[in-house]
């Protein structure tokens, strides 16, 4: 069983790399880590933290972050964004970026990949025939390289699949292991370029976003590294792009730069 100093020492790790509070947590650090510490032979967590910050390699750092972050998302997740999204955010976009066809979307939570390739089959919905001359493509980022691995796969169970409207599965997905699993086009797999990135760190983007996406990833923050985050999307916006976050997370309205459209979208002055 870990100890309050184990905890400690990687509660703080993980806060000061990636923002990330875990202080009410210990059990769950446990849970998820003690198996593997002990099959990879290290006698407490302690030694293993000394492991992690000595690898050169970082790879004992990806592992643990894949162990410490959560991940639970699926398809048609808080429809209502999307919705608007299609019916408010893109009209505005197609006068905004009429004349260089070049949409700047940023998916900052990836995870498995639903909300990113959902987003892509919304706009391929929006554009019709028209999508050709635009370019749509989506930037997915996570911190973790798992679910990231999975994303690009692009493979999901029929259960996964089940919200989704039928058009949207015949279009945008293959039937395959017998019709119990289903593989995402090439097509919209194109649409969607995957990368890992620490929210934590500096947003090193060229051209600012018109719309960013963070849904469900700031309940792991507290206030403060909340706060920095979002004035950092926010600079990281165009004038009048749009944040959508999670549908039970909020922003404070004293302090946030964003106008507040709905209680989980938000968007950059114009």
């Amino acid at each position: 069983m870990i100890t309050d100093e184990e905890f400690r020492r990687i509660s703080v790790y993980m806060k000061d790399r990636y923002g990330i509070d875990l202080s009410q947590k210990k059990v769950i650090v446990n849970g998820r880590l003690e198996n593997y510490m002990k099959g990879e032979r290290w006698n407490n967590f302690h030694e293993y933290m000394d492991a992690v910050e000595g690898d050169k390699t970082g790879e004992l750092e990806k592992i643990l972050v894949n162990f410490l972050t959560t991940n639970h998302t699926y398809f048609m997740r808080e429809f209502e964004h999307f919705e608007y999204f299609k019916h408010t955010v893109l009209p505005w976009l197609k006068v905004k970026a009429g004349r260089s066809r070049d949409l700047r979307i940023w998916c900052g939570a990836a995870s498995t990949g639903e909300e990113p390739y959902m987003i892509a089959m919304v706009i391929a919905d929006f554009f019709g025939v028209e999508k050709g001359q635009w370019d749509t493509k989506i930037l997915a980022t996570d911190i973790s390289t798992k679910v990231l691995r999975q994303a690009m796969a692009g493979v999901y169970s029929a259960e996964q699949l089940k919200n989704l409207p039928d058009q949207w599965k015949r279009h945008f997905f293959k039937s395959i292991a017998g019709g119990t699993q289903y593989k995402v086009t090439e097509e919209l797999k194109q649409e969607v370029i995957f990368r890992q990135f620490n929210l934590m760190n500096r947003i090193p983007f060229k051209r600012k976003m018109h719309t960013i996406f963070l849904r469900n990833v700031m309940i792991y923050f507290d206030e403060k590294t909340k706060q920095e985050l979002v004035q950092r999307i926010y600079d990281a916006l165009e004038p009048g792009g749009y944040l959508f976050i999670g549908t039970t997370e909020t922003l404070n309205r004293n302090t946030t730069p964003f106008e507040i459209i709905q209680p989980s979208i938000f968007r950059k002055r114009e």
